[in-house]
């Protein structure tokens, strides 16, 4: 063998300095530095833009966990402190409820023992301080006490009689609350702040007591044309009577569980003040009707205080709306913020609204924005306009503890308040803003440090790549020529290895490539050859295989339809299933396979039938002879006379127990027959449910899973067999299957089910058996669909004639 060494080969110019050698414009070396520079200044690009990509998403990262922060500080600051004002709200109002709750109390106490009210009223009315001297007004037509009593006493026109006096039952109603005074005056100067407190009476005398006095009548007179005209009650508060009185009736009524019931807030005819009005209904003795009522008065600058006293940020506020969107308290910083505008209209009868609805905003998004359900705290993110700028809003919204209420509409309805707070998103993320300037100038500071250690980083790369290419070109040059060599089919080519780096393992592998080309180019012929002989033997083995197992198939094919007509001959015939003339009896049976599992048989005798139904594990050609073996069984001990149902299915399964043994064949099988003796059938043994449907149309469902045990499972099943008897009388018919039926199942795999099963019988129950039969096949098919049936399928109908 005639081996040649190819040594490195160089370029050679005497006018080019040694370390400059190589670098001719279509050298491998210009080639290598020009690759290799490029090759770093990529890596080093891509790098660079890595590490750019990394700056700029930490800096987002951590401007993202910043902002989060400082939302969720935010957040849980404004739940607190809104959750703070709802308290103070709440409480505020539940003081003047305790107060109003004790007025009403004592009142109470006295209306429910009239002697004491009468004696105690009668004392206090005789006191010339707190006693009533009415005066008649003939212009208003009402009569009212003189200044400088403890509370001013109004009576209506229509309450006094021809000599301008209370008429008698209404001078009692005055003398038996006198003691109103006594209450009024000492709650009035303690507790929560209030506007006024009074007393009505009852609709049939509704005389007016108000603590601190004023003129109560000549207001009315100016505020409310006509008021003298009409009962009070229905005037001012139209419905609220009636609405305490069905709660009375029904207690179940009351929208919230208190007495105390709230207005709308409106303007007060004595002050002009817009008010809430919180009433607490008296009832007579006996709780039959309402004796009138004590009630209270606040200035919703009293809530406004609570509401305007939020301070959030620079520039945010709170407010305090109805479950309408009424708001009652805002500032007026606030008020122009939400795009509201209040609007006060005079009625000519009942008393003044306030008008200030959100649902009426000029900022479209508070006009969508819908109030909490729950009393949890609530916070969005809203975009109102400011000016013709856009401005993002966060809005946190909490509901209040509901009260009732009685509305514009006259009725009592259950109400809960929500208060509000409001504040600029750009207040409340000034620090967010100055944390993500600090980021940027730190990530742009990076960047710049970044970008000069590159271009240090390129420079040292390139001088190390010009210091070492020469001993690396070297090489590969070698290797190159020695290639060119061994595509000329000279396979004697070797390298000489002149360095122990990759590119001298490169020249060793490649000398043993080429001793391994030219072992193999030597013996190709010789492997083909042997490959070719040894694929001709496969080949024939392969042929004679193929001959083997079509004749198998052919054998195994002609068995199993000898199995599959067997099976077939032995069925009931059509003269057997009309042997007993009250029945009309079909049946229908499709295999899964060539031989199936399922078993059904019917058998008559002197009138009597009985109908086998069963199902063998699996099917196939084992599960068919074992069926074959139960229809000779069962044939055998009917023939014998067995009539016995519990003793015939004993008898049966240890027949068949033994022939399994024998066969060694996990095979066994559920089995139940049904007996027809004089208009009665008996079920016994375990398999599917059994339906009947009654002439009438009930369907009656019978589970036999109690009525026996699996036959050839155990040697003896007799402790397990029971039977159940039921009438079968005409016009009635009797299903039973195989669970191939009620486990098709379609392309969703969705099974037909039981209840299919009965609904389709019960649709074609009026028909013949061959009908209905007919009718569950086609609604079986047309579930199924396309899909094949995985288990055999057998139905018997049986009808009543």
């Amino acid at each position: 063998m005639n081996v040649q060494t190819v040594e490195p080969l160089l370029p050679e110019s005497g006018r080019l300095a040694r370390p400059f050698r190589g670098f001719l414009p279509r050298s491998f070396r210009t080639k290598f530095m020009l690759v290799v520079g490029l090759a770093v200044l990529f890596t080093l690009s891509i790098s660079v833009m890595i590490a750019l990509w990394t700056i700029d998403r930490l800096a987002r990262d951590a401007s993202r966990e910043v902002e989060q922060g400082l939302t969720n500080a935010n957040q849980e600051y404004l739940r607190n402190y809104i959750d703070t004002t709802a308290l103070r709200t709440e409480a505020m109002l539940e003081g003047v409820f305790a107060q109003i709750s004790s007025l009403a109390g004592s009142m109470q106490t006295l209306i429910d023992r009239p002697q004491t009210m009468t004696a105690i009223g009668k004392a206090v009315a005789d006191d010339p301080y707190f006693g009533d001297t009415l005066e008649y007004d003939s212009t208003g037509n009402w009569a009212q006490n003189k200044k400088g009593a403890a509370s001013v006493l109004s009576v209506w026109g229509y309450l006094l009689g021809p000599d301008h006096k209370p008429l008698p039952e209404v001078q009692q109603q005055i003398d038996n609350t006198s003691i109103f005074d006594l209450f009024s005056v000492s709650l009035m100067a303690t507790g929560a702040s209030k506007l006024q407190m009074y007393y009505v009476g009852p609709k049939s005398a509704p005389i007016l007591r108000t603590t601190p006095y004023s003129d109560q009548a000549q207001a009315f007179d100016k505020l409310y044309p006509g008021h003298n005209k009409a009962n009070f009650w229905d005037f001012f508060f139209p419905g609220v009577i009636e609405g305490w009185q069905a709660w009375l009736k029904t207690p179940a009524s009351k929208p919230v569980p208190s007495d105390i019931t709230a207005t709308e807030p409106y303007v007060d005819a004595t002050t002009g003040n817009l008010i809430a009005s919180f009433f607490h209904p008296l009832w007579t003795q006996d709780r039959s009707d309402v004796a009138g009522m004590v009630a209270a008065d606040i200035t919703l600058e009293q809530l406004a205080d609570l509401v305007k006293s939020v301070k959030v940020a620079n520039t945010g506020f709170g407010f305090l709306t109805m479950s309408n969107g009424n708001v009652l308290a805002v500032n007026p910083a606030g008020e122009k913020a939400l795009g509201l505008s209040i609007n006060k209209d005079a009625a000519s009868q009942g008393v003044t609204g306030l008008s200030r609805n959100l649902s009426k905003s000029t900022q479209t998004a508070i006009a969508s924005m819908k109030l909490p359900s729950d009393g949890s705290t609530e916070i969005e993110r809203l975009v109102l306009k400011d000016g013709d700028k856009d401005r993002p809003y966060i809005i946190a919204l909490h509901r209040l503890t509901a009260i009732n209420l009685w509305n514009a509409q006259g009725k009592i309805v259950g109400e809960s308040m929500t208060l509000g707070f409001a504040v600029p998103e750009d207040e409340v993320y000034v620090a967010l803003h100055q944390a993500q300037t600090e980021i940027t100038n730190a990530a742009q500071r990076i960047l710049k440090w970044e970008t000069v250690s590159s271009v240090i980083s390129l420079l040292l790369v390139l001088i190390a790549v010009f210091a070492v290419s020469r001993k690396i070109t070297s090489g590969l040059i070698a290797l190159a020529s020695a290639a060119r060599r061994m595509k000329d089919k000279d396979y004697g080519t070797r390298v000489a290895i002149s360095s122990g780096d990759e590119v001298g393992e490169v020249c060793v592998a490649f000398n043993s490539m080429a001793d391994e080309i030219r072992n193999y180019t030597e013996n190709l012929e010789r492997l083909v050859t042997d490959r070719t002989r040894e694929l001709g033997e496969a080949v024939k083995e392969i042929n004679l295989l193929n001959e083997r197992l079509k004749g198998e198939n052919t054998r195994l094919g002609a068995e199993l339809d000898v199995a599959r007509q067997v099976q077939m001959m032995v069925l009931p015939r059509d003269e057997e299933l009309s042997a007993i003339r009250q029945l009309d009896i079909v049946a229908h049976m499709n295999p899964a396979d060539e031989v199936g599992g399922d078993y059904y048989d019917i058998l008559t005798q002197d009138g009597r039938a009985k109908f086998g139904i069963g199902d063998v594990t699996g099917h196939g050609l084992e599960s068919g002879v074992l069926m074959l073996m139960v229809q000779s069984v069962a044939r055998a001990l009917y023939e014998s006379g067995e009539v016995d149902s519990k003793r015939f299915l004993e008898i049966l399964n240890r027949t068949i127990f033994k022939n399994v043994a024998r066969m060694k064949s996990g095979k066994h099988l559920t089995l139940a027959f049904v007996d027809y003796d004089n208009n009665k059938m008996t079920i016994t043994g375990q398999h599917e449910e059994v339906i009947v449907i009654r002439r009438d149309g009930q369907i009656e469902r019978f589970d036999t899973g109690d009525l026996g045990f699996p036959v050839g499972l155990e040697d003896d099943i007799a402790p397990f067999i029971a039977s159940h008897e039921l009438p079968f009388e005409k016009g009635d018919v009797l299903i039973l299957h195989t669970d191939g039926i009620t486990e098709a199942a379609n392309e969703q795999g969705e099974m037909f089910g039981i209840e299919r099963l009965c609904d389709s019988a019960l649709r074609h129950s009026a028909g013949t058996s061959e009908e209905i039969k007919t009718g569950i096949i086609r609604d079986l098919m047309d579930h199924v669909g396309t899909r094949k049936f995985d288990d055999d399928i057998t139905l018997v109908v049986i009808k009543h004639q």
